[in-house]
């Protein structure tokens, strides 16, 4: 063991922060635009697919890949909090209209 690699950690690390942004993110985003804002997300996660894909680089193309997913995962998110918001667990934007609870 000559020397030690911190790649792996790092990147571990950095997913962890990126995972955390997306959270309030997403609240944020059902706030303001409702449902509406999901291609945003599809575009993001399109781009850092296509990132991951050309970037020599294995750190910061495993950076776009995890990125690029929680992008995608952030679609499905923002179509859930609006669920949750309709239930009461978060507020609405009173300068929305919600669709009627089914």
């Amino acid at each position: 063991m000559e020397t030690i690699h911190f790649e792996g950690l790092l990147i571990g690390i950095i997913t962890f922060l990126i995972i955390g942004l997306f959270h309030p993110v997403v609240v944020k985003a059902e706030y303001y635009w409702g449902t509406k804002c999901w291609w945003v997300f599809l575009i993001l996660g399109i781009a850092g697919t296509v990132a991951s894909l050309f970037i020599e680089s294995i750190f910061i193309s495993a950076i776009c890949g995890v990125f690029a997913f929680s992008s995608f995962w952030t679609i499905k998110e923002v179509f859930e909090q609006e669920e949750r918001v309709l239930k009461g667990w978060f507020p609405k934007n009173p300068k929305r209209q919600y669709p009627d609870p089914k």
